[in-house]
């Protein structure tokens, strides 16, 4: 859902991510750009339950960023915006999205490790 709230508003994003005063000015306009159709397809694939375990350890990884991401900008006293869920998000960076980020790194992590599921097309092919 991220992504599809971000989908069209490439540059609120990109203002976004350059607030975070992390990566250099020509990362972070094709970032924008990008991330929210990533972020789109990543989810399909988890809820299509397709190469599932590959594709959670790669959300997991994302979710880890994120949160390295926040308490960079908390620690350097940054007051970030989010822009988790578009640019209706105003939610500055905290400690809190610190966690809930790394909660769901953790949560990623456990559907890698159970994967897949029951009703999982990874699942359909491997009985194929």
């Amino acid at each position: 859902m991220a992504g599809v709230l971000k989908i069209g508003h490439p540059a609120e994003l990109a203002s976004a991510i350059a607030g975070f005063r992390l990566l250099p000015p020509a990362v972070v306009g094709p970032l924008a750009l990008a991330l929210p159709f990533v972020e789109l397809l990543l989810g399909a694939y988890l809820i299509a339950g397709l190469f599932t375990k590959t594709i959670a350890l790669v959300v997991a990884a994302q979710f880890i960023i994120y949160a390295g991401a926040i308490a960079s900008a908390v620690l350097r006293h940054i007051p970030a915006s989010c822009g988790c869920f578009g640019p209706n998000d105003s939610a500055t960076a905290d400690w809190p999205h610190v966690a809930f980020d790394l909660l769901l790194a953790a949560a990623a992590i456990f559907v890698a490790s159970a994967a897949p599921g029951a009703l999982a097309v990874d699942r359909k092919l491997r009985h194929t």
